[in-house]
């Protein structure tokens, strides 16, 4: 066999597999912790106004069972009239009953409870 003079051609070394590796895991990392500075900037925008909503829909709700409770109760405990067995019987039992949970909670009877 006669040589032609050319040499075959070495290509460049092949890239280390493991530094590919390192970089796309190093890529990954940052992909994610951009995305997480992102996620941390836009639930930060969005909380205020969750937190706002929640507030404004918990206070109008209470707002308005009380109101719709209150209300009739105070109307019909205004026209009844004060000086009959009735009224009398509901502010002893409600009496009893401030007297029934101080005893339980240990706290001292209320002050306007007769003495025992």
């Amino acid at each position: 066999m006669t040589d032609t003079g050319h040499q075959p051609t070495v290509d460049a070394p092949a890239a280390d597999p493991l530094s590919a590796v390192a970089d796309a895991m190093q890529a990954a990392a940052e992909s994610v912790a951009e995305g997480a500075t992102a996620a941390t900037q836009a639930a930060g925008s969005a909380l205020p106004a969750v937190g706002l909503f929640a507030n404004r829909l918990l206070y109008t709700t209470c707002y308005a069972v009380s109101y719709g409770v209150v209300f009739p109760v105070a109307l019909v405990a205004l026209s009844v009239p004060q000086n009959n067995p009735f009224v009398h019987g509901l502010v002893d039992g409600s009496r009893a009953a401030r007297n029934k949970v101080d005893e339980i909670l240990g706290g001292q009877p209320a002050a306007d409870s007769p003495a025992a």
